[in-house]
């Protein structure tokens, strides 16, 4: 794949790059390692500065950081303004929060293990990789640079290849607001080049946002060098609608989860798993919601829909639906290409779905939404847990038994009550299953690209 920004809004392509050498990779991967010496010598308070400054960097050029944003893959540019500005939020909650988080914890009886002390630190572990995607381009990497660098770790970013202009603006942010030179660095290169940097000693652990094939490929390359890994490799989430629940409410907030981000979001609610009881109140409602949606031009502000990022992203998802169409299932809502030059896919509902059908199982990276019909809360669970992904989930109940009935059964890394999922930087973030292993966010995040030693002294 060419690095270049190609407008999902056009199709045009605006800006080429050229592959970095063999020898430019080598230069970047030796600042970052000594750029790590450096760091780990630092004070929290130094390094809490640095991000402080970085942050009032983003905050001040959130306009112009936005467009670019919008123009490289397609958010409308409301959320890409919103975006830069949590990534901003994230940036100064790490400062803030990094030393509180990696303190010295003392052992409450260290008699007991035969010391008159004993207590774990956390040191930083070096120079981390960050393989990241596209549909993020600043949040996705934000929430792992931000922690990994408080946490005194250098970084190098292997961004997603149709977003090289966001990519080269992280390049240069950190050192900017005063961070040592080298201490994050973006890799313009391909796909493959990526075992050779993770092989590198210099280098040492790997986080992965992406999809599940690349994830096994990461994972099992740091397998092989015995390196630290986290994988955050998407999902199939469930938006479970129960009786009890305010049906109103329930679908206008399932219209924005599924929509934002034009639909290509991992933690997007995907699947609507509805209890037959409030089914068809539910269908109508959602279904006249997202075909009432403004598809256009991402940069005027009035439009709720862009495009997808990619032409074979957009072609991946038309396929889906049309498999399913093919048969047998209804569409409520959408289901077409657009008109229109770009990579538009119109807002879809998908209804009356069955096993054989690829929609059931595979990730539907787009505004298209799975809707099911469920007789009982085990059927709805059921379907809930019936794919390989296990990332977030939804459930809409005001019926506290049968809330903590679905809390304890969901197979997800996290459970949202009445709402959409949101990764907040004050949350855990990761899931189970094939949706990948470790945590992003939150003093878990933090701690992931850390050594914890423990101290024993007599």
């Amino acid at each position: 794949m060419a690095i270049a920004t190609v407008n999902p809004t056009t199709g045009l392509t605006e800006k080429e790059f050229e592959p970095d050498t063999s020898e430019a990779v080598q230069i970047r991967v030796a600042e970052a390692a000594e750029a790590a010496g450096q760091l780990r010598g630092t004070r929290y308070e130094q390094r809490a500065a640095w991000m402080i400054a970085a942050a009032g960097i983003l905050t001040e050029e959130a306009g112009s950081l936005a467009e670019l944003i919008t123009i490289e893959m397609g958010k409308p540019i409301a959320q890409s303004v919103a975006e830069v500005l949590k990534s901003a939020k994230a940036m100064r909650y790490y400062a803030e929060h990094a030393e509180a988080f990696l303190a010295d914890a003392p052992l409450e009886d260290p008699a007991a293990v035969g010391a008159s002390r004993a207590w774990t630190r956390y040191e930083p572990l070096g120079t981390v990789l960050a393989v990241m995607p596209w549909n993020y381009p600043l949040w996705q990497v934000i929430r792992f640079a931000a922690p990994a660098l408080m946490a005194g770790n250098s970084g190098l970013l292997k961004h997603a290849s149709n977003v090289p202009q966001s990519a080269m603006f992280l390049d240069t942010l950190f050192e900017r607001g005063g961070f040592p030179k080298g201490s994050f660095r973006t890799l313009l290169i391909g796909g493959a080049e990526v075992a050779g940097v993770l092989a590198d000693p210099r280098v040492k652990a790997v986080t992965l946002t992406g999809s599940e094939p690349a994830g096994r490929s990461v994972a099992s390359i740091a397998g092989d060098h015995v390196k630290k890994a986290v994988l955050e490799l998407g999902g199939s989430d469930p938006f479970i609608v129960m009786p009890s629940a305010d049906i109103h409410e329930a679908a206008a907030t399932a219209v924005r989860a599924r929509i934002n981000n034009n639909g290509q979001s991992c933690i997007a609610g995907k699947r609507f798993i509805v209890h037959a009881d409030v089914y068809e109140a539910f269908a109508t409602e959602f279904a006249k919601r997202m075909a009432d949606l403004v598809v256009g031009d991402p940069l005027d502000p009035a439009t709720e829909v862009g495009p997808l990022a990619t032409r074979s992203g957009r072609d991946e998802l038309a396929e889906l639906v049309d498999d399913a169409r093919d048969r047998g299932a209804q569409i409520l809502a959408g289901g077409t290409i657009p008109d229109r030059p770009g990579f538009f896919y119109a807002p879809t509902v998908v209804a009356g779905l069955t096993d054989d059908m690829r929609l059931v199982q595979e990730e539907a990276f787009g505004p298209v939404a799975s809707l099911y019909r469920a007789n009982s809360r085990e059927e709805a669970l059921r379907i809930a847990n019936q794919t390989s992904f296990g990332l977030s989930s939804a459930v809409w109940t005001r019926d506290a038994e049968e809330e903590a009935w679905f809390l304890a059964n969901l197979e997800a890394g996290a459970v949202f009550i009445n709402g959409m999922t949101v990764s907040y930087q004050e949350l855990p973030f990761g899931g189970i299953k094939r949706s990948g292993f470790g945590r992003e966010l939150a003093a878990v995040g933090i701690r992931e690209f850390c050594n914890l030693k423990t101290v024993w002294k007599a």
